[in-house]
């Protein structure tokens, strides 16, 4: 008998491991309904630029061996890679100031990555001591049908055409960016920074600039001061921090709130920022700064701001800001991607 329960000691005791570590786990990781869900494709969160050049010269095949046999060795850190950090540190404030709370960042690597390739990745994840703990890795088929499923807030991909079919699907999104030096990111601290029209806004007062000129947006915008801009892909985000940063707030912690938001607009203050910023009132949202540059190029401030990630939907925008450090994200939403400095893309005619 006592031989016999010498035998099962072993087996009660991994139940009993496997028990408490289910508690403990479960009991620290936020559910999907009160977590803000960001959602990372691989090859934003790694560097994976060498590994997509094996795979397009070479094939999936070749790929996914080279992946297999180098699985020990950890990528290098993406564009997203900072901004991952970053809302881990948001996470570890918001668990002092409430152990139980289940409002918190939820990271979810999401990828067309072969399920082979995983164990590289979750070596990488380790390596870094990420938190991240839900996969969805789909054998080359597109992730952005799972999206909604996974409750996603904020989707962040390489791809454009997936970002696209993203923001199509109704799911804030955007495609990132390396920049082009390296920068000194806060670590205390999460910053983002948004651009405005087509990005927190509709794209309505930028078709104006676009098809009418200055003036006729001008006169516009005093015109309808009062009426709030329709919403952008990107206003639910905004949304969403601002929910996780009352919590700091209620705790007392504003000055020193882990969360700091920035809107970087083009617009000019006197002549139609007015309707901007009313608009966020009337959503019941404040943004900690509002920059107006009037037209002025927005890369040497955000340069001062050290944001871990910039949005907006005009790619001269996003260069001038990358080639100065920042960190930045294409949402490709719009009447600007038919424009590039102003000036309308002229595309081929096709031939029948």
């Amino acid at each position: 008998m006592k031989a016999a329960m010498e035998d099962r000691t072993p087996r009660i005791n991994a139940v009993l491991y496997f028990y408490l570590f289910y508690l403990f786990y479960f009991s620290t990781q936020p559910k999907s309904r009160f977590a803000v869900t960001i959602a990372v494709s691989s090859r934003t969160l790694f560097n994976m630029v060498e590994e997509r050049k094996i795979y397009e010269e070479d094939g999936v095949e070749t790929y996914v061996k080279h992946q297999v046999e180098h699985e020990s060795e950890p990528l290098k850190p993406g564009a997203a890679f900072p901004f991952v950090k970053a809302l881990m540190n948001v996470n570890s404030r918001l668990r002092e100031l409430y152990p139980d709370s289940e409002e918190l960042f939820d990271i979810v690597l999401m990828t067309n990555n072969h399920a082979e390739v995983g164990v590289r990745l979750i070596n990488s994840i380790n390596h870094y001591d990420l938190t991240i703990e839900r996969f969805c890795m789909t054998g080359g088929k597109s992730p952005v049908d799972y999206l909604k499923a996974y409750m996603t807030n904020l989707y962040l991909s390489k791809d454009a055409e997936k970002v696209t079919e993203a923001i199509e699907q109704g799911i804030a999104a955007a495609t990132m960016f390396m920049p082009d030096t390296q920068t000194v990111l806060s670590d205390t601290q999460l910053r983002v920074a948004f651009d405005g029209d087509a990005v927190l806004f509709s794209d309505e007062s930028e078709i104006i600039v676009k098809q009418h000129g200055l003036d006729t947006f001008f006169e516009h915008e005093k015109e309808f001061e009062n009426k709030p801009l329709a919403q952008g892909p990107l206003k639910c985000f905004l949304e969403a921090l601002g929910k996780l940063q009352k919590k700091f707030y209620a705790k007392n912690e504003r000055l020193n709130c882990p969360i700091r938001t920035y809107l970087v607009t083009a617009r000019s203050a006197a002549s139609s920022g007015a309707r901007v910023l009313k608009t966020l009132r009337s959503w019941g949202l404040v943004i900690d700064e509002a920059l107006f540059l009037a037209g002025a190029p927005k890369g040497p401030l955000l340069q001062k701001i050290h944001p871990h990630i910039y949005f907006d939907d005009q790619m001269f925008h996003i260069e001038g800001a990358k080639e100065l450090g920042t960190i930045s994200a294409h949402v490709p939403y719009g009447i600007g991607q038919k424009y590039h400095r102003g000036k309308l893309i002229e595309k081929p005619e096709t031939k029948e």
